[in-house]
């Protein structure tokens, strides 16, 4: 392991409440919401777009947002094993800076997406940035390298030939990598300060790209990590990766869970609904839904309605019981998770068709559409009035002017 030693402090939890930044996949505590934004209806070239950028590497990340700069990671290279963390200024899109890496693992993934698949997330202080090839990079905002491990040299079993896609999580100090396929599989905490291993845990040998996510404990004060995945879905303490309770039920493999006060949903048996207890006792189940069922995007929780999109089909139901209130047809494939901005949602399919939903109490009703014209896998980051969105060649940015 490579590690600078750090200059000053740092901030040690996840900030969440920061306004303006979307530091991590789906967003402010995992959720895909931006409460107080209001997005464009619609755009086109010359039209509420205010820059496009073209990316000097592939990938399938998705952008994060802090401090007003945007960071996102690609690959390039014949076998795309050149790791690059990129970071550009918010308002004009001009590049601040750009950092190159060696993979130190394995590079070959599906022909579709690249080996910068899992999003890079941040404590408001750095920047770790997470590759299919099991690097992680830890660098400040100005992009020195704080430090770098290389798991696959560490655990030379870990891997899959399909590719990683799981984003990492921050919590308590702790940056949470989760590395499940059929050969080596485990999830470890790693010390955000200095890159060394707090703890890792087995996890079952199979396929996985769902995420970690961060729990809120009865005391402000506690937190826990969930990790899902087919072989069930366990809590564990995040400095220690003791666990706190599990469920044996398999969930799925890509769509990743959402938690909102003590509320968690997780794509399991469809979509399950869970009331969080005790920090140490199981949750409660309090419905479950074959028809709420997600597809690749993860479910979200906007006021007391859930919504799921599978394929071409968006999902309104109800929170408290998991009744179908209503759907409707958009058309496509979906990958990205869509996003929530005040009473709209933004859902962008594989073949970059953007559809603007209203979302009513009794129907969503579409409001507008645009294109992009390009392939879609990464999930949008909301700032401010500003919709982030990235293909496997151009990052934009689509705001009213």
């Amino acid at each position: 392991m490579l590690r600078i030693q750090p200059h000053g402090l740092i901030l040690v939890g996840l900030l969440i409440t920061a306004g303006a930044d979307w530091p991590q996949f789906r967003g402010p505590a995992s959720s895909s919401v931006s409460a107080d934004s209001r997005l464009p209806a619609t755009w086109s070239e010359g039209t509420n777009i205010a820059w496009r950028i073209e990316l000097p590497g592939r990938g399938p990340s998705g952008p994060i947002l802090v401090n007003d700069r945007i960071f996102v990671t690609a690959t390039t290279g014949v076998r795309q094993d050149r790791l690059l963390v990129l970071c550009y200024d918010a308002q004009t899109g001009a590049r601040r800076w750009q950092r190159q890496f060696w993979a130190t693992g394995r590079t070959a993934t599906h022909e579709s997406i690249t080996g910068a698949a899992p999003t890079p997330a941040s404590d408001g202080q750095r920047i770790y940035a997470f590759f299919s090839s099991n690097d992680l990079i830890c660098l400040d905002l100005d992009g020195h390298l704080q430090w770098f491990r290389g798991l696959s040299h560490d655990y030379p079993q870990s891997g899959s030939d399909v590719g990683m896609a799981s984003s990492p999580a921050i919590v308590d100090g702790v940056v949470v990598v989760q590395i499940e396929s059929q050969a080596d599989s485990f999830a470890a905490g790693i010390d955000s300060q200095t890159g060394e291993n707090l703890w890792r845990i087995a996890r079952t040998s199979r396929a996985n790209w769902s995420s970690p996510i961060v729990l809120p404990g009865q005391d402000a004060r506690r937190t826990a990590v969930l990790l899902q995945s087919p072989g069930g879905l366990t809590a564990h303490e995040p400095r220690t990766g003791q666990p706190l309770w599990k469920l044996d039920s398999g969930c799925a493999s890509m769509s990743s869970s959402v938690c909102r006060d003590r509320l968690l949903l997780v794509p399991m048996n469809g979509l399950t609904a869970l009331r969080l207890g005790d920090d140490a006792d199981p949750p409660e189940i309090l419905w479950d839904s074959r028809r709420m069922s997600p597809g690749s995007p993860s479910p979200i929780i906007h006021e007391d309605r859930v919504y799921t999109l599978s394929g071409a089909i968006l999902k309104c139901g109800d929170l408290a019981t998991g009744e179908l209130i209503w759907q409707l047809r958009l058309g496509g494939n979906h990958w990205a998770t869509p996003v929530i901005a005040g009473d709209r949602m933004v859902c962008i399919n594989y073949d970059g068709q953007a559809n603007i939903i209203r979302l009513g109490r009794e129907e969503g009703q579409v409001i507008g559409q645009a294109s992009l014209e390009q392939p879609i896998h990464a999930s949008p980051a909301v700032s401010g009035d500003a919709l982030y969105v990235r293909s496997d060649r151009y990052l934009w940015k689509i705001v009213e002017p």
